[in-house]
């Protein structure tokens, strides 16, 4: 697989260079986001990146994206990436990691559906018995599958800055209360319907998160990333077990390394060893395969 740590595209106006994806302007209606294989830890992007970890995300959020187009619209519009590239690119090398999308006015807020109890959800319910403001039953443990999948929003955060979890009436607050409705009936159709093909393909989808926008008549929509390993914790059926962390198909070996030395979090990140880099992007490549085929 192709390695592209930083996309170069001369000619075309770069709005943004997040962790992960750099997006373009192509006009005022059309976007080019570029999926690098830049590799990020508690919210700092590490100096190593992990080859083909753009385009295997691409290809999933592709195929997600297809899959659930009958029932949330989304932002891909089918054009042809290498029709848009600046003369002189090797298209090759963006044909699979990129896509181009819809210009949409996003929403201000992360879209998280939960189906089991883990993570931050899992710390919150310790505390509270509750997921942004949702009371839960009693005794329930770690990983556990919940009675039904729940909306558990958070906001969005800064670069650096972790994202933190909101109810449902301060998404009311923020966006206002149809929209606010729409967004978290579209996070649980789109949760529930994936949720069932992985069963299939024996993963597990614990909780994902999702982005919005809207478009100029004001449609929601779907965008950026979708069911990913960077968006959603996925553990493989088979080592599934109520009361541990299962194994995941995410950055869980770069994380499990990062532990174990005197780092602080904060930027510059450690480099991180090629068997820890293979191991992870080999996570990935299964992911895909699974999922899709």
């Amino acid at each position: 697989m192709s390695l592209l740590v930083q996309s170069d595209l001369p000619g075309l106006k770069l709005l943004h260079r997040g962790k992960v994806r750099d997006v373009y302007a192509l006009d005022s209606s059309h976007l080019l986001i570029v999926a690098t294989d830049r590799l990020s830890a508690f919210d700092v992007v590490l100096p190593d990146a992990i080859p083909g970890k753009g385009e295997l995300l691409t290809q999933l959020s592709n195929f997600w994206f297809a899959y659930t187009a009958s029932l949330v619209p989304n932002h891909l519009t089918g054009i042809d990436v290498s029709s848009v590239l600046p003369v002189g690119v090797d298209a090759g090398l963006y044909a699979r990691r990129s896509v181009v999308a819809r210009r949409l006015r996003p929403i201000p807020i992360e879209a998280v559906a939960r189906g089991y109890l883990a993570g931050s959800g899992w710390r919150d319910y310790q505390a509270s018995g509750q997921i942004s403001g949702i009371a839960l039953p009693r005794g329930l443990r770690l990983a556990e599958r919940l009675p039904d999948a729940i909306f558990t929003p958070s906001t969005k955060a800064a670069a650096g800055s972790h994202d933190e979890a909101i109810d449902f009436d301060t998404v009311v607050t923020l966006i206002g209360s149809d929209l606010a409705k729409q967004v978290r009936d579209a996070t649980l159709s789109l949760y529930r319907h994936a949720a069932e093909h992985a069963a299939r393909c024996g993963i597990l989808i614990a909780d994902t998160k999702f982005e919005f926008g809207l478009d100029d008549a004001g449609q929601l929509l779907v965008m950026d990333e979708m069911l990913t390993p960077d968006s959603s914790r996925f553990w493989p059926a088979d080592e599934y077990r109520v009361g541990i962390n299962p194994p995941s198909f995410d950055k869980q070996f770069v994380r499990d390394f990062l532990e174990t030395l005197d780092w602080n979090k904060r930027a510059p990140g450690p480099h991180i060893p090629a068997d820890v880099i293979e191991r992870t992007r080999a996570k990935y490549e299964e992911a895909l395969r699974r999922l899709t085929g």
